[in-house]
């Protein structure tokens, strides 16, 4: 019989760790391949990890809400193959390296676990008949058991605080003491220290004077973080319904605090009439549907015009970081999507500015129908570089929107109305019945200043004005 090590996938490029909700499979029970064995949750969305063989699961290293990191070992699965797959020996000293390098300080010791049995060895009675491989499996067991549990104990605080090892890596990096780290005021799950808090924390100390106490008796003084104002208790009667949130609605919750208290949001707002669109979209679906077996809908219109727009103004593709500022250089297109408990996602679509209108559609509408299925993967909310949010569908003509971390920018469609409007013709102003529509643009006004966050959206409203009714498709 082989075995074989589940790890925690690769989930994105800004993913290192995630958290346990629940085991599918227990150990016994058997595993068929791409059968999903357990299910995870990041800060950005839920997800399952499959097996990637046939076997039965034999051994479960975490359990739920453990915080793994990606590429560790989650469980082992015993399969009908002769060699072990990614599981032997080496596997183990392969993993007792990986918990050196994540906390070097601590496991350290585990050089001290090796000498003492190079030592115990060497001290044997050449009299004794000792089956060595026996020895050796058996030494290397005892290593990995004693380094979980110094890993255990390394990211959980004397007063049973927990931290998460990419947390307690970055205490170590900076210099952080366990004090410190227990004083810090945590916005993630449960008042957990998040990575953000932190490297929050490392920023604000650096700029301070360190305080050193001349003698044992004179306290040391402590930098601590702001203190949030706790909010007002609210008053509960007996009639009142008390209704716990959802882990993704705490997210949420988290995410938007953050991001007003980190950009300086502004807001610009323009009206554009997108009557052309609206009696081209008319003209056309009906044959686009027949052709393609997708349904046409304004959303991938707007998303071409803010593309195009991006590509024009490429300092609004941009990030801040720190005194910093990242350019992008792809476009990649958050679509923000309402989903059916009342929560919100945000699927990217991927280098927006180089799809045709009829691929943009395939995007727009795939990434919609699997975010409300619950099936879009943790690689679909990945490296957005701009967001565009739709108010508009539930009737809102405009809206201020919050900036979606770390980018600097986020336009709300608000809803197409029909209105009558002043329009222009070289015979002279008259009345008549448009179709327009609001275009909300909030912005980080700590690096886009008020004309390049008018400029933007008013590029957006023009590539919308001159749609070409006569354009193929």
């Amino acid at each position: 019989m082989a075995k074989f090590e589940l790890k925690l996938p690769k989930m994105g490029e800004s993913v290192a760790e995630a958290t346990i909700t629940s085991w599918l499979k227990e150990v016994g029970d058997t595993i068929e391949l791409d059968e999903a064995v357990l299910e995870i949750a990041t800060d950005k969305v839920d997800s399952e990890v499959p097996s990637e063989v046939d076997g039965i699961l034999i051994e479960k290293f975490f359990n739920v809400d453990d915080v793994v990191q990606v590429g560790q070992t989650i469980g082992i699965i015993e399969t009908d193959g002769n060699d072990d797959e990614g599981f032997s020996n080496d596997t183990f000293l392969n993993e007792d390296t990986s918990y050196n390098n994540n906390f070097s300080n601590e496991v350290a010791v585990n050089n001290e676990f090796s000498n003492d049995y190079s030592n115990e060895s060497s001290n044997q009675s050449s009299n004794e008949t000792v089956d060595d491989e026996a020895v050796y499996v058996d030494k290397v067991e005892q290593t990995i058991l004693k380094a979980k549990e110094v890993l255990q104990s390394a990211v959980v605080s004397s007063e049973d605080r927990f931290y998460s090892p990419l947390v307690k890596n970055i205490a170590k990096e900076e210099g952080v003491s366990q004090q410190e780290l227990d004083n810090i005021v945590g916005t993630g799950i449960d008042n957990r220290v998040t990575k953000s808090d932190i490297l929050n924390y490392v920023q604000n100390r650096s700029g301070k004077t360190e305080v050193v106490a001349p003698e044992v008796e004179t306290p040391i003084i402590q930098p601590k973080p702001t203190q949030v104002s706790k909010p007002m208790p609210v008053v509960v009667s007996g009639e009142d319904e008390i209704i716990e949130m959802t882990r993704m609605g705490k997210i949420i919750a988290h995410h938007m605090v953050e991001s007003v208290q980190t950009s300086a949001h502004v807001q610009s707002f323009i009206e554009a009439d997108v009557t052309k669109i609206w009696n081209w979209r008319n003209k056309v679906k009906d044959a686009f549907q027949k052709r393609e077996g997708e349904n046409l809908t304004f959303t991938p219109i707007f998303m071409e015009a803010v593309a195009k727009a991006l590509r024009d103004f490429p300092m609004m593709n941009i990030s801040l970081q720190g005194e910093t500022i990242v350019k992008k250089k792809n476009i990649n297109l958050g679509m923000a999507a309402s989903l059916a408990d009342g929560n919100l996602i945000v699927p990217v679509i991927k280098n927006a500015d180089q799809l045709n209108l009829v691929g943009m559609t395939k995007q727009v509408n795939d990434l919609a129908n699997r975010a409300r299925a619950n099936q879009l993967k943790p690689d679909d909310i990945q490296g957005g570089t701009y967001t565009v949010t739709n108010v508009g569908t539930f009737g809102s003509i405009m809206g201020t929107p919050i900036i979606n971390q770390p980018q600097v920018g986020i336009l709300a469609l608000g809803a197409i109305r029909k209105v009558p409007a002043v329009i222009e013709t070289p015979e002279g102003d008259f009345i008549g019945i448009r179709y327009r529509m609001f275009l909300s643009h909030s912005y980080d006004h700590r690096v886009v200043n008020g004309a390049l966050g008018g400029q933007f959206v008013k590029a957006v409203k023009d590539y919308l004005e001159a749609w070409d009714s006569n354009r193929e498709i």
